[in-house]
Formats: C-alpha cells, structure tokens, sequence
C-alpha cells in the first residue's frame, strides 16, 4: 500500500490511534477524535447570518474525563511529520493544555509547553509515544501540584447528570485553573467571564469537586440579588439537594453544607443585623461571591466585611466586569485572575450573539438647547439659562418630543424587523421609564390592543412590571415584548430572546454598561436568535472603542515605598432609593437595592437632588443615523455589504487571477463558496443587492474585482451555442441538457451533486444508476459535469 496515497482519515485510524493506544491510552475513555469545541462564529450581515469554521482537534487526550491534557494534529503522508504542529499550537493554548503533538504516520512531532524540558520540540518515533502516567507526572510538575491531597482535589470529576452535558471548553478551562489553584493553597480566587458564558454552571463544578474530594466541607454562595439566587438554587445547584439551604428572614441553621445567601440578608448598620457573625469564624472553608464588582471592592462594602470575617475561608470572585478604578479594585484584593473568558472571545467561538449597532444622534444632544430668557417649563418653573446637551437630556432636561422620537424610531425598527422581538429600553430613571412606556403604548395600538402587556415598565418600585419579569424573560411567553426600565433589568435577567437593546440612558460606568450589553449576548437557535441589535441614542456605544471593553482588566493604582497595596477609598460608593435619596448600609433581603443609581460628586459634597424640567414645546430631528458591525477584531466597523465582500474576498485572493486559477482548479466550486461563507461573505445578501439573476461566480469577480457580471442564463446560452453536447449519446445529452436548465434556474451548487439524479425531472428520464451509466459510468459522469462547469466559465 502507498502511504502517500492515503487520506488523512486513513493515517489516522492505521497509524497514529494504534501508537496512542500502544502507549496505554485507553480508546474509549481518554482518546477523543474530530472534536469540535467552539461553534464557529455568527456573522451577520443584513438580515441573514451564517456561521463561521468551528475549531476541530483531530485529536484530544485526557488523563480524566474533566481532564485534556495533549492536543494532536494529523495530516496525510504528502505533509511532514510537523506540518500540523503550528494548528495544534494555538488549539493547545486555547484549550489550556501543555502538550502538543503533530504526525503524518512516520513518527510524532512533540511540543512540550511547560517550559521543563530540556528541549521544547523533538522528534519521536511511532512506538515512542509517551504514556498517560508519563505526562500525568509532567503536567503536575508544570501546575505545582505536589501533594497527594492536592492530586486528589484535582482529579476529582464533574458532576454529571447522564444527559451527556459537559463544560464547554472555556468553562473547562475556568473550572481547572480554579481547583488547581485552590489544590495549590491559593486563598483568593478571581475568575473573568463575560456575561452569558454561564458563571454559575462553572461556580457550581467547582463547588461540587471541592465538596465531593473534601477539600472544601461547608461553602457559602454570595449574591447581590434574590432573583440571583433563587436562579441558583433552583437550577444549576439543584445537584446539591438536602445538603443546601439558602438564609432568608434572618435565620440561620448551622446543620447544612451549602449555603446560598443575598449579601444584604446577613449584614446592617447595627451589630444584632450582622447575623453571619453567628458562624463562627472558621465555620466556612469557602466563600464564593458572585458579581462581585456590584458589592464593590472597597473596604467598608458589604461583602468584604463578611469576607474579612470569614478571613481563613478560601475566597472566590466571579464577575464578568471586574471594578477597576482609583478607588475601588477587585483585582487588588482577589489577585490576578485565573482565567479570563471575553465577550470578544465568546463571539469569535459562537457561544454568544454578536451584533449590530444603530446609532441614531438627536439634533438637540449633539448641538445642545438653550432656553430663551425667562422660559418656563410645562410645570411653571422657571428653567436655568445655560446650554442643555446630551448629558441633561432626562436628567436635568426632559423634551417630550425627544421621548417621543426615541420611541418612534424604536417601533420603526420592531414594524420593520419583528413587532414581537423581545426589547429593552433602558431609561435614565424610573420617571423617564414611565414616559417612555407611554409613548411606546401611543404608537402601538394596534399591539397594546392585542395585549396590554405588550408593553410594560420593569423597575422597582413597580409591582404589576416586576411581576411580568419571569414572562419577559420566558422564550415560550410572547408577552411582554418591550421592556422600559432603568436599573433593575441590568443582571440577573436572563433574556436569552432578547434581541433589541435600546440605551436611552447616560451611562458613565464601563461596568454598567457591559451588564446592559450582556442582556442581548445569549444566542437562543430554538427561538431564531442569533444576533441581536443595540440601539444608541446617547453614545454609549463609543465606549466600545475603549480597550478596557475586551482588553485584560488593569488597576490603575500603583501604591508608592511602602503604600498599602489597597487602593484608598476615597469616595464611598452610595446606593440611592427610588427618589435619588442616598441610602447606607441597606439592612435586609427586601431592599430595593435593583435600582441603584449613578450619583454626582461636585468635589464638595453629593448632590442630595435635582431639579428636572420637563418642555412640551421644543421640537427635535435626527441628525444623523448609521448602522454598524462588530468585527473580528473586536471594533465597530461601518461598512457596506459590497465593501465588506470586496475586502474579504481580496484578503484570501490578491488579484482576479489568483481567484480564476482557484475557481478553474477546484473539483467542487461549491467547497469555494462554502469557504468565503465561513467567512463572511453572504452570497444571498450579496444577489438582494446586486442581482437575483447573477451566478455566485459573477456576483464576486464583480463586487470584488470590478468585472462585469453575466446572469446565469446568459452563461447557460453560452454552453448552447457551443453545442459540444453533440459527441454524447441521446441520454446523456438530455442529462446534460437538463443539468444546464437547472444551473441557469438555481446556480452551480445544487448541480454539483450527484443526488440531483434522484430528483425531479431526471428520476423521469430513469434511475440515477441508469443516468450515470450513460456516461460510462460515475467517472464518466463527474468528467462530463466538470466540462460542463469548465464551459460555463471558460
């Protein structure tokens, strides 16, 4: 047998499987082939969406299940032994994983990325491959894993429920960075992963191995809302059973394992409130506090004081959005994370929507309103005679006609996509919440008069809203569609059909912010939701632009000779109740704490309020309006199809030749176009744009280099005129002639495959076997369609 005419298929299962399993790799259990651990990437464009390439393995081994440990990358005999070794580098570093190897059967090609080998990459022969228990020992090594207590924790599995559910790759990844940095006597534990990639599913595997290998007997869970915790309870740590409880109405029983608990529910303003502290101290072995950034960092907040109680516990920080500034750090008290997961990755792999962005600016944000002397507003007040501009709109300044519009432009875009896409508005305050839900009800009847529940306000302070959550956030509920609210939909509200997110609220926390993206970031394929739309009236969106949205979490103190490595807090954080009143120390479970905020500091003091005007009279325009797309880079691009198209196409294909030798050489041109989709390039979107009629041949050497586009028709009329059908006999003709029609009606894809012969009309002229023995056989018939495809583009 020729080794060299072998598919890489072949190489696998004759060569390289036999030397893994030789090694003592068990076949069932720790060797995966073709694994695909990222979705591929949506791309979007227009109204139509594709997906990307997904990442694929050829090869992954585990010590354990929960486990990877070694990434192989195979390729046939025509290939050198490390021709797949760069592939299987970047999956290996995606994967977390330390070795690395690359084979085209004649031997292994070995990296070691521990950095503890005496040389980094060698050669091996085929009977030379190393054992599980030989890099067991290497991997430990690299991790400083050295005790037997240590080797226990982390070879502890994940829970598993028998549904066939496991950790995505990336939640792997956080999982065992954080056992192993805890089986090391790591205390404190930050862990970064943006919302929608499932925080709490990974806090819960690590809760469970920690607790199931002992190392951790009794846990407390941490959260800043209720519904946070309920969610908790009641879905991914229902594995817990009897040996979990949450505190609530103050009570405690010391007889549980696990504990689940609002943070607001144990501490006060007076001793007696601070009921943790009827644990003792050491009762707890680990305490896990999730969006940790909302209790806030600093010193006198309300987790840290019940952290600093607990202090021998083992301390764990999850939060999509680590608070990074002056004041306030979580990555001073935490230490650097152990695994950081961004919403620019989750979009690459496919596990979250990406989306579009329309930004629409109001002439009076932009150039500013002035009042004339003595102007009063609708309620007779006076109004202060400065210049008015985007940061007062709602605030300090509220134009009716400007609510009006923002809720117009938002029922254009519904009417237009999908009146029933479920939306959020968020408003600056509950006040604008409430007007913005009555412009909404004003221009839909129709719909409201379907439901009233069409549209609702979800703050608070509102109970009727509040109790429509559960059903906003339902995929099988269709109402409520629209959304008005300001703080309370931030997080916790998990709207995986979400697909329109309006920001009509002055955002200046970078934090906040990514929360409210985070509500559109869940792809729900069930429900069509693949992307989602931000709509932005107050230039929120320019903070995309700032590196701190995907960039590596930075603090930006930096203490001087002996300066205590926490920051000062020099400001304290304050939490507002509905009427813009500062509240301190919100004392128990029942506290309003979902609509904080934002407060000014003057330099002098805090403003305890402040005076709105509300204006009928004003009329507003929009200035201008663009919409744009997030790129594979992670920025905001403004680009047109046609443009989009030109630049994707030139990146794989320099010049029109270098397209035409592809297209001329290769066996299937479907397998071209399937390649350009993966990237980006929507040939359906394209065709709306430029031409129905076009074939997809046309449609690029056209947009991408400038060439004139012939339809399919024409191209098929081409063939006629030729009349080389004439040396085939009467069937095959009729074959070919009617493959021709079809190409002309549908494009080359659909003829490039030999199933079309068991199809209308052909299965009329015989069977496909018949059909294809008419050219001598499939041979015949695959050279016949290739001159076929060849005189179409000559």
């Amino acid at each position: 047998m020729d080794k060299k005419s072998l598919s890489e298929r072949d190489i696998c299962s004759k060569y390289i499987t036999p030397a893994i399993v030789e090694a003592g790799w068990d076949l069932h259990t720790q060797i995966r082939e073709e694994v695909s651990f990222t979705k591929g990437r949506i791309i979007v464009r227009g109204k139509l969406h594709t997906r990307g390439e997904q990442k694929r393995a050829d090869y992954i081994l585990y010590y354990k299940k929960n486990i990877p440990i070694a990434v192989i990358e195979a390729k046939d005999n025509k290939h050198s032994v490390g021709d797949g070794m760069q592939q299987a580098l970047n999956y290996a570093e995606t994967l977390g994983v330390p070795f690395v190897f690359s084979s085209n059967g004649d031997a292994f090609q070995f990296h070691d990325r521990t950095g503890n080998a005496a040389k980094a990459e060698i050669e091996i022969g085929l009977t030379q491959f190393p054992s599980p228990s030989e890099l067991w020992q290497r991997y430990c090594v690299w991790k400083g894993i050295a005790t037997p207590e240590a080797i226990q924790t982390v070879e502890m599995p994940y829970y598993d429920d028998g549904t066939g559910r496991a950790p995505r790759y990336y939640q792997s990844n956080a999982i065992n960075n954080t056992v192993e940095a805890i089986a090391r006597g790591q205390q404190r534990v930050l862990l970064v992963m943006a919302t929608g990639t499932g925080k709490t599913y990974t806090a819960f595997q690590i809760i469970w191995r920690l607790w199931k290998s002992g190392t951790k007997k009794r846990i407390l869970f941490l959260a800043d809302r209720n519904i946070l915790v309920d969610q908790t309870k009641n879905n991914d740590f229902k594995p817990f059973g009897s040996a979990m409880t949450k505190i609530s109405k103050r009570q405690v029983d010391k007889s549980y394992e696990i504990y689940l608990c609002l943070y607001q529910a144990v501490t006060g303003t007076e001793e007696e409130q601070n009921i943790y502290k009827q644990f003792s101290p050491d009762f707890f072995d680990l305490i896990v506090i999730d969006e940790c950034h909302r209790g806030s960092a600093a010193e006198d907040s309300a987790w840290r004081s019940i952290l600093t109680y607990f202090s021998n516990a083992t301390h764990i920080g999850l939060t999509a959005t680590p608070k990074e500034t002056k004041e306030v750090s979580s990555i001073s008290y935490f230490g650097d994370p152990v695994y950081s997961y961004t919403l620019k990755q989750g979009i690459d792999d496919g596990f979250l929507a990406p989306y579009k962005v329309v930004r629409i600016d109001i002439d009076k944000d932009v150039q500013g309103w002035r009042p004339n002397k003595g102007q009063v507003d609708k309620l007779g007040q006076e109004i202060e005679d400065r210049i008015y501009n985007q940061v007062d709109m709602d605030r300090t300044l509220v134009l009716e006609k400007r609510t009006e519009l923002v809720a117009k432009k938002i029922t254009e875009f519904l009417t237009a996509t999908d009146p029933y896409a479920k939306t959020i508005v968020f408003c600056d305050d509950i006040d604008h919440a409430e007007r913005m839900r009555q412009a909404l009800v004003n221009l839909n009847p129709e719909r409201v008069k379907e439901s009233s529940k069409y549209i609702m306000r979800i703050t608070g302070d509102e109970k009727e809203g509040k109790a429509e959550l559960d059903n906003f956030i339902n995929p099988e509920e269709r109402y409520p569609v629209i959304a008005t609210t300001s703080k309370l939909m931030t997080t916790g509200v998990d709207a995986q059909t979400c697909k329109l997110v309006v920001l009509d609220q002055h955002i200046k926390s970078m934090t906040e912010f990514k929360q409210m993206i985070g509500r559109g970031t869940r792809i729900n394929e069930d429900y069509d939701k693949y992307w989602f739309t931000i709509m932005d009236f107050k230039k929120a969106t320019e903070l995309f632009a700032d590196k701190d949205f995907d960039g590596e979490p930075v603090v930006i103190y930096e203490p001087k000779g002996d300066d205590t490595p926490v920051p000062p807090d020099e400001i304290p954080e304050l939490i507002l109740d509905e009427h813009g009143n500062p509240v301190l120390h919100p004392a128990d479970d029942v506290y309003p704490i979902d609509e904080q905020s934002q407060i000014e500091i003057d330099g002098i003091g805090i403003k305890q309020g402040r005076v709105k005007y509300v204006v009928d009279n004003v009329d507003v325009y929009v200035s201008s309006e663009r919409v744009q797309y997030m790129g594979s880079d992670g920025k905001l691009i403004t680009e047109s199809l046609k443009d989009y198209t030109r630049n994707t196409v030139r990146k794989d294909y320099s010049s029109l030749d270098q397209f035409l030798l592809r297209w001329s050489k290769a066996e299937r041109k479907s397998a071209i176009l399937q390649e350009l989709q993966q990237h980006g390039v929507l040939l359906e979107a394209l065709a709306e744009d430029v031409g129905k009629n076009f074939d997809a041949f046309d449609l690029i050497c056209h947009v991408a280099f400038d060439q004139p586009p012939l339809t399919r028709r024409e191209r098929a009329d081409q063939v006629k005129k030729r009349n080389y059908f004439t040396k085939y006999g009467a069937q095959a003709r009729q074959v070919l002639e009617t493959l021709l029609e079809k190409y002309a009606d549908t494009g080359i894809e659909n003829i490039e495959d030999i199933k079309i012969l068991t199809l209308d009309p052909f299965k009329n002229m015989g069977s496909a076997t018949e059909l294809v023995s008419a050219f001598g056989g499939k041979q015949g018939y695959l050279a016949a369609l290739a001159e076929l495809e060849h005189n179409l583009y000559a």
